[in-house]
């Protein structure tokens, strides 16, 4: 059977020991997963398959409700396979007798053709809203019944090789040959909603040697044509160019064209996601590696369109991109998409799950106010279990080999005992302290004199290359030379695709020494990065920093950092889990009483943008000002900005006196919203420091007709606080609802504790605020 041309070598044959990833890898084996399925069972999705079980047992069932989304049973699959990884490396009795139980609920769900869809099978005639009145009908549009059947596929490969037992994938053969009786040439046409299914078929190709799964996975791309972009349907995948729609569906629909492609050799997948990754790496990729720009579908912006405040940068989607990053670098042997897989790796992928393992991200901003904050668990649960599935599999992007060529491709402490396409085997042992330091020391033992070529990847960001394209650039390029050394020599540094080939016969006890230098570097953005322009990022080897608001007096968005500024990377043993720090000397900005700003030296302090978000809400920076025309000075203080808000509800709500200077009624900078309320009547109150006697407000209405759900309100009137009642103020102006400008109100002059903005949502639509100013 064709597979990848380069082969990965397992996790299971990787074993760390190192200061970065091994604790991270234990606290998802120890606390995240027992803590992602204590979750699934309070939530009701373990009750989900008991629920259809019983049903299909013939059993009474009084709880016929629906669950909270479609595709919840995949929360459940995504956990299942994270713990089937942990139980590979580390055997656990009783995690395995807990997924066991698991494996056995979900096999009693299972309906006697194949069929495993919970919502149907509990209310066949009232499944959830987004199911369809039968099976199938809704799946291109919301569903999800092909899209929760691919995790469950590959759930059930990763259990499979995880404890031998073939329990769970006997369900997943089950399903996958009643898709494959009625998908396919001839058969009803079809393409997912929400892809994964194509790798999940894929895998089960893989593990059986049966092609009909391959070739399924490859009917339901080609099908795929004549839709929406959000879906990637909008042109056949092999048409297809640019990075559009849902990030997360985009990713894995990547992910298994290249899978089909290297099944099947079929050249033109490998031309389409090839295109469309050079689209992303040079329009639409976050200096953390994130991508999908904006929460309006969760999607891919336009080209360069990359805010920061309101980046989404779904967890899942930094997963789905270092899944296809793989995959390309397995079919082209070139480092520059481990290049960009580490950079998601070490950034925008782990930045999703805090340092105990227990509070999680959905979107991944690259700065905030303080309105985010770290979750136990959403509605949408997807981010969690995607967590713990990849980062029990981390030490399987270490190596890779294909016939006489061994790829070193990541730097971690630990060992990896290799089986080469030959039959030789070979263990080689890194000692490192990576990514704090860039000094490697690799001892490569064949089982016996051989000759091969190991591939020593030299990063990208160690030659003066932050990433594969002119998307950004380093500041100043450094002339510190990589430093390659064999047993004590030095070996010239001519990289090719990224490696250095050491074409030799290797002896037990070869010494490889490898010197990455790791100064701190300032990024800059392409000009047609917008959001970016007068700002530079900080990085240190793979590691991109942020400013955040415990290291730097409170607040970040006050600072300037010089391009003189000299900073010192230290060393943090107590600090987020043991982190290098970056130190120095910045400016706080601040407009005095005449409006004139003034500036102050202040010690400066920047942290791995992995770690923020451990230690309470507050301001973050990854982007930071280098000049005063770039930066944000601290107004003076207001009634309004002194002012407590409250709100009837709502998400953000210190955004509406925050004192922010919106530059259009769509500027997701920093807004307050209503959605997903539409049609009512809400309300936001200013209570004041103390009693003011107050003639006139202005309110910003916040409106993003173009790609979300909140429009101006169809009316709204203020109202002041006389003791415990609300009154109207005596006004003749027009409550004003005008786009991109202050909306100005007069009105008789009243003393009062609070002011109350009264808002009547227009029918269908909500509505949202981005600044309130009250004189």
């Amino acid at each position: 059977m064709r597979d990848y041309p380069v082969k990965p070598v397992p996790f299971t044959a990787v074993h760390l020991h190192d200061v970065f990833w091994a604790p991270k890898i234990e606290t998802n084996r120890a606390v995240t997963i027992p803590f992602a399925f204590q979750k699934c069972e309070e939530t009701g999705r373990v009750d989900l398959f008991e629920r259809a079980a019983k049903v299909l047992r013939g059993e009474p069932l009084e709880n016929k409700k629906p669950p909270g989304y479609p595709f919840d049973d995949t929360d459940i699959y995504k956990v299942l396979e994270g713990a089937s990884y942990a139980l590979s490396v580390k055997p656990d009795p009783k995690l395995e007798a807990y997924v066991d139980s698991l494996v056995a609920k979900i096999a009693a769900a299972q309906e006697p053709d194949g069929y495993l869809y919970t919502t149907r099978t509990i209310d066949p005639v009232h499944p959830h809203a987004w199911s369809g009145a039968e099976r199938w009908v809704k799946e291109e549009d919301n569903s999800h019944e092909l899209y929760d059947l691919g995790h469950l596929y590959e759930a059930a490969v990763a259990h499979y090789q995880a404890t031998g037992k073939k329990t769970l994938l006997n369900v997943a053969l089950k399903s996958a040959d009643l898709l494959d009786r009625t998908f396919g040439p001839g058969k009803r046409k079809i393409w997912p909603g929400h892809q994964i299914v194509e790798m999940g078929l894929v895998k089960l190709s893989r593990v059986t040697g049966d092609p009909r799964y391959t070739n399924l996975a490859k009917f339901f791309l080609d099908s795929r044509g004549g839709s929406g972009e959000y879906w990637q349907a909008h042109k056949p995948p092999v048409d297809q160019t640019e990075a559009v729609g849902h990030a997360v569906r985009a990713s894995y629909m990547y992910s298994g064209m290249a899978d089909v492609a290297a099944m099947t050799g079929d050249v033109r997948y490998l031309t389409a996601i090839d295109k469309i990754w050079d689209n992303v790496v040079s329009k639409k990729l976050y200096i953390t590696g994130g991508i999908g720009a904006t929460g309006a579908g969760e999607a891919f912006g336009q080209n360069y369109e990359l805010p920061n405040m309101s980046a989404y940068c779904e967890t899942c989607a930094a997963v789905g991109n270092d899944y296809w990053n793989q995959r390309l670098f397995l079919l082209h042997k070139d480092a520059k998409y481990v290049d960009v897989f580490e950079r998601t790796l070490y950034n925008g992928l782990i930045s999703g799950v805090s340092l105990d393992g227990k509070g999680f991200f959905y979107p991944n901003p690259l700065e905030s106010r303080g309105q985010h904050a770290r979750s136990p668990w959403f509605g949408v649960a997807c981010c969690p279990g995607n967590i713990t599935r990849f980062m029990a599999s981390v030490p399987g992007y270490f190596y890779a080999q294909d016939k006489s060529n061994l790829y070193v491709n990541l730097y971690a402490a630990g060992s990896a005992d290799i089986k080469m396409d030959s039959g030789r085997k070979v263990q080689v042992v890194q000692e490192t302290t990576y990514p704090w330091n860039g000094d490697v020391k690799i001892t490569v033992n064949p089982d016996r004199s051989s000759k091969f070529a190991l591939n020593v990847r030299i990063p990208g960001w160690a030659r003066n290359k932050p990433v594969p394209s002119d998307l950004y650039r380093f500041a100043e390029m450094v002339k510190a030379p990589v430093g390659l050394k064999v047993n004590g020599k030095e070996v010239p540094m001519i990289p090719d695709k990224g490696y250095v080939a050491l074409n030799r016969t290797w002896k037990k006890g070869d010494v490889v020494e490898l010197s990455l230098p790791m100064p701190v570097r300032r990024v800059v953005a392409n000009s047609q990065v917008a959001a970016d322009q007068g700002l530079v990022a900080l990085q240190r080897g793979p590691v991109v920093y942020c400013a955040e608001w415990p290291d730097n007096g409170g607040k970040v968005r006050n600072l300037m950092v010089p391009n003189e500024a000299a900073l010192h990377p230290t060393m943090q043993p107590d600090l987020l889990g043991g982190v290098v720090t970056l130190n120095g000397t910045a400016e706080t900005l601040a407009y005095d009483k005449a409006g004139k700003v003034v500036s102050e030296p202040h010690p400066f302090v920047a942290i791995p943008y992995y770690t923020w978000a451990n230690r309470g809400r507050g301001e973050m920076e990854v982007w930071l000002p280098n000049t005063e025309a770039s930066a944000h000075p601290t107004p003076q203080p207001t009634i309004a900005s002194q002012g407590k808000i409250t709100t009837s509800r709502g998400t953000n709500p210190t955004a509406i006196n925050d004192l922010s200077e919106p530059k259009t009624s769509e500027d997701e900078t920093s807004f307050f919203h209503w959605w997903p309320r539409k049609g009512t009547t809400e309300w936001v109150e200013l209570t004041f420091k103390e009693p003011a006697t107050v003639s006139e407000t202005e309110i910003y209405w916040f409106d993003d007709t173009h790609r979300g759900e909140c429009r101006v309100p169809e009316s709204w009137r203020l109202l002041y606080k006389d003791g415990d009642q609300w009154k109207p103020v005596e006004t003749t102006d027009p409550y004003g609802v005008k786009l991109d400008a202050f909306n100005r109100l007069t009105f008789k002059p009243v003393t009062t504790s609070a002011l109350r903005v009264e808002v009547k949502l227009q029918p269908n639509w909500s509505a949202g605020v981005q600044e309130w100013k009250v004189k």
